[in-house]
């Protein structure tokens, strides 16, 4: 393959992987930057600025073969602005797809978030399900899917899952780093399977989008194939680690009491829920993540305790 793609969000958690991932498939890269910042070599950079404002997207889109935007503002809970989302996630979307049309761009690849499609902790979500977003995010990401379908750009969105892998953060860093202590945990209890995302998967799944054996102008779920539980999740770091899992049986039920005490209810219900959203479409237009959850997961426990 070749060609040049921008990357916007290169700096991010999932930037540096989409990054290293097109240049192993021999595309070159430019990375959008809101201030100039050390790049590798071999990278161009530009920089556009704080999306919230204006931005002149010309000089990032001259040339380009591709598109992938990553920049946005990361689901932050409630306490943020929604006209805040709005701009960031929704207004200076559309205004980088335009610019991209404009300049002739091929693909322009948008991830997204599942938020865009529930705003629910539980159930079985299929892409064929009416949009329900239950937050600003959510709506801001769903906002932008429905601009997009409205230009005349070859476009693609992609709605990932909760994705791990090495450098991830929040709630998933916090499992990991229980699954590093030299305790039994009380959590062989938390058996409801739900819908994960291993970062190469999200990459593999972010190239073949810039194929043309993916139908374009529409939206995609990304996951991993298999639904796993938090237990399971558990027993395969600490597999990676070389450890037996250590998991005691307690109630799932006195766990989310016990979180709901301690004011931890929805970080409990956003890890511990039972959402599961398959890869549909992707699966049928012949996409196949190369990475099992299982291994991907004793993998990145092994690797943070390298580290």
């Amino acid at each position: 393959m070749s060609g040049r793609v921008l990357v916007t969000g290169a700096s991010g958690f999932i930037g540096p992987h989409v990054v290293a991932g097109l240049r192993a498939k021999g595309y070159s890269v430019r990375v959008a930057q809101r201030r100039e910042s050390p790049v590798d070599e071999g990278i161009e950079r530009v920089v556009i600025g704080d999306l919230s404002g204006p931005v002149e997207w010309r000089p990032a889109v001259t040339g380009v073969r591709h598109v992938v935007h990553l920049a946005g503002l990361a689901h932050a809970g409630s306490g943020l602005d929604e006209s805040l989302y709005r701009r960031i996630n929704t207004e200076a979307t559309l205004a980088l797809a335009e610019a991209a049309q404009g300049a002739g761009a091929g693909r322009f690849v948008y991830v997204s978030s599942i938020k865009a499609l529930t705003g629910a902790f539980d159930g079985t979500f299929s892409e064929s399900d009416p949009p329900a977003p239950g937050d600003a995010y959510g709506r801001s990401k769903l906002a932008a899917e429905q601009g997009l379908a409205a230009l005349g750009l070859d476009w693609i969105s992609l709605r990932p899952v909760l994705v791990y892998g090495p450098g991830v953060k929040a709630n998933m860093a916090s499992l990991l780093k229980l699954a590093r202590l030299p305790i039994p945990l009380p959590l062989g209890g938390l058996d409801a399977p739900r819908s994960l995302l291993a970062i190469e998967n999200l990459v593999d799944a972010i190239l073949f989008a810039l194929t043309s054996a993916c139908p374009a102008r529409r939206s995609y779920t990304v996951a991993d194939p298999e639904a796993v539980s938090v237990a399971e999740m558990i027993a395969a770091m600490r597999s990676g680690l070389g450890r037996k899992p250590g998991l005691l049986p307690v109630p799932a039920a006195l766990l989310k009491q016990a979180a709901r005490l301690a004011g931890r209810e929805q970080a409990f219900a956003k890890l511990c829920g039972g959402l599961i959203a398959r890869p549909e479409g992707l699966i049928r237009a012949g996409w196949r993540p190369p990475a099992a959850t299982l291994p991907a997961l004793a993998q990145l426990a092994a690797a943070a305790d390298a580290a």
